[in-house]
């Protein structure tokens, strides 16, 4: 699975110059709506002293930190589940990323149009947040109708499915904010409900672009109640945000493992409570179809039992001998900080 991050929003409320800042690429930034119609992708490196540390032990040749894609996806309108200004196009590429930064304006000026015309982040959220519950809403009527018809032809499983889909769309109609409610439906709903890859179900996190005092008190409250979390950023002065990229593999679940030797210490990217062999897949895919077990160590005994010439591979001696190293099977879920080596057929 491909991890990655859509930054969304109204059109000109920073997303593009955020995405500029976090990649370090060169893109259009424009001061007019749909400036951007496909997403500009940027490989983003993830900070980890970890990585250096694991490097240095091993004598690698190579480093690679982990990486996050993050796509900047153009602006939605009000109307967009419906199509308004190419809003089916832009909310599939919202569909297609892992999780989702949300920018909202807090800056005022009139420098810089707002597509709304005044500056009111707590109804540009509800917009960005209604519009995805709206399509979200379309995709479950249609899974809905289809999942009454398999009761009727008494299809194993379709009762319960039809019961999940019908508190989703109350959810969706009644709350399209609670984002904790519908995350929790679609958990415990079945491969099916997941499958819908609804959007509102997506982990998400709000970026504010402005000043602290630019943010209303209300915004905040409402982001809270949302069960999300948020960072305060005024994107027109800052050059670098290392701690939006930290905020965003942190929020959004994301944790890393290590593989390291002489050749290269490399970082994986992977979802919290992933088990071994999927973690393995990111590896190579033939690691997951063939995984038979992995070597574990965590980095702090990895490194607490580095002899004193700091070699990695007296590191992996030392960790068996005082029984630091694991053996684990398929059930096992990588923790944050792993060094594994995967063992396949």
């Amino acid at each position: 699975m491909k991890l990655s991050i859509g930054i969304v929003g109204l059109p000109n409320v920073g997303k593009s110059t955020l995405f500029k800042i976090i990649s370090k690429n060169d893109i259009l930034i424009a001061n007019y709506p749909f400036a951007t119609i496909d997403p500009n992708v940027g490989v983003v490196l993830v900070p980890d002293s970890r990585v250096d540390k694991l490097a240095e032990m091993s004598k690698s040749k190579k480093k690679i930190p982990a990486v996050v894609e993050f796509y900047d996806i153009a602006g939605l309108v009000k109307g967009a589940s419906t199509g308004e200004g190419l809003g089916n196009q832009f909310l599939t590429h919202i569909r297609d990323v892992s999780a989702v930064i949300q920018v909202i304006r807090c800056f005022g000026g009139t420098e810089i149009v707002h597509v709304e015309n005044t500056v009111d982040p707590v109804r540009d959220m509800e917009i960005i947040n209604t519009e995805l519950a709206l399509k979200d809403l379309e995709s479950v009527e249609k899974r809905l109708a289809k999942a009454e018809t398999e009761v009727k032809g008494n299809i194993k499983g379709a009762k319960e499915e039809v019961d999940s889909l019908k508190r989703l769309a109350e959810i969706l109609k009644a709350t399209p904010q609670h984002y904790d409610i519908i995350a929790n439906v679609v958990m415990l709903g079945g491969e099916k409900i997941k499958n819908l890859n609804l959007l509102s179900a997506k982990r998400k996190f709000y970026l504010l672009n402005g000043k602290p005092e630019d943010v209303p008190q209300s915004l905040k409250e409402a982001i809270v109640k949302e069960g999300n979390e948020y960072v305060v950023s005024d994107l027109s002065v800052v050059s670098e945000i290392p701690e939006v990229i930290q905020k965003a593999y942190k929020v959004l679940g994301l944790i890393s493992f290590f593989t390291t030797g002489e050749d290269e210490t490399r970082a994986w990217t992977i979802e919290r409570g992933w088990k071994a062999p999927q973690a393995a897949g990111t590896i190579h895919t033939d690691f997951e179809k063939k995984f038979i077990r992995a070597e574990v160590v965590s980095y702090d005994d990895f490194v607490n039992c580095s002899p004193s010439t700091g070699s990695g591979s007296s590191s992996w001696s030392q960790a068996r001998q005082k029984g630091a190293l694991r053996v684990e099977g398929k059930e096992y879920i990588v923790a944050d900080g792993d060094i594994m080596e995967i063992r396949h057929s």
